[in-house]
C-alpha cells in the first residue's frame, strides 16, 4: 500500500509555526494515509467518494476494483453506464466516470502531463471535466500526485478540524487563509492532521 510520504522536518516545521498544531501532531503521532499513484484510478476514486461517507466510499471502491481489476480508461470506456451504476453509485457519477475515461481515450485529458504542471494548472485541467470540481481536483493533488502544500477550503473535515483545534465556533475565509499560509509549504501534512482532529483524535 502506497502512503502519503512526509518526513520529520515537516512535522518540526509545523510544530514551530503553530504550537496548537504541534501539540496535536505529538498526540496523534505519524499518520499513514493511503494514496493512489495511478492518476486515472485516483480520479475515479475521487468521483466515487464525492458526498458520501468514507466507509460507503470504501465499499463501492472495493466493488469497482473487484469488477474491473486494474482500472484503465480502456476498461471503463468499454463498460456501459448501467454496468458502472450497478456497482453502487448514482447514474450521474457513472456518467462522470465514463466521461473521464472518454476524455483520456480521446486525448482531451493527458493524465501524465499533470505530473509536470503546477497545482493551479492541474486544478484548471481537471475542473474542465464534468463531475470534477475544485475539491475533487484538490484531493487528487494530495492523494495521487502527493503535492506538499494543499489545504482545501471546500473540505468540511479540514474546516471542522481547524475550528476544533483553535476553539472557533465559526471559521471565516480570512481566518482559513491565515492558517493555510502558516502551514505552507507543508499544507498537505497539516491537512492530514486536521482530518484526524475533526474525527476526534
Amino acid at each position: 500500500m502506497a502512503v502519503f510520504e512526509y518526513d520529520q522536518s515537516a512535522l518540526e516545521y509545523l510544530g514551530k509555526k503553530d504550537k496548537k498544531l504541534g501539540a496535536a501532531i505529538n498526540r496523534i503521532g505519524l499518520i499513514e494515509r493511503q494514496v493512489i499513484p495511478d492518476l486515472f484510478a485516483a480520479l475515479v476514486h475521487s468521483i466515487v467518494s464525492q458526498q458520501i461517507s468514507g466507509p460507503a466510499a470504501a465499499t463501492v471502491w472495493r466493488r469497482i476494483l473487484d469488477y474491473f481489476g486494474t482500472l484503465t480508461p480502456e476498461k471503463i470506456g468499454q463498460a456501459s453506464c448501467e454496468e458502472i451504476q450497478q456497482l453502487g453509485i448514482s447514474m450521474r457519477k457513472a456518467r462522470y466516470i465514463k466521461g473521464v475515461a472518454q476524455a483520456a481515450l480521446e486525448g482531451r485529458l493527458d493524465l501524465q502531463e499533470l505530473n509536470n504542471l503546477p497545482d493551479e494548472d492541474v486544478i484548471k485541467r481537471l475542473v474542465s471535466l464534468p463531475g470534477v470540481g475544485v475539491w475533487t481536483a484538490e484531493m487528487m493533488l494530495i492523494f495521487s500526485l502527493q503535492r506538499p502544500d494543499v489545504v482545501s477550503w471546500g473540505d468540511y473535515g479540514i474546516r471542522k478540524g481547524m475550528m476544533k483545534l483553535y476553539g472557533l465556533d465559526e471559521l471565516t475565509r480570512e481566518q482559513f487563509d491565515k492558517y493555510r499560509k502558516r502551514y505552507s509549504p507543508y499544507g498537505s501534512v497539516a491537512s492530514l492532521y486536521l482530518w484526524e482532529i475533526a474525527a476526534g483524535r
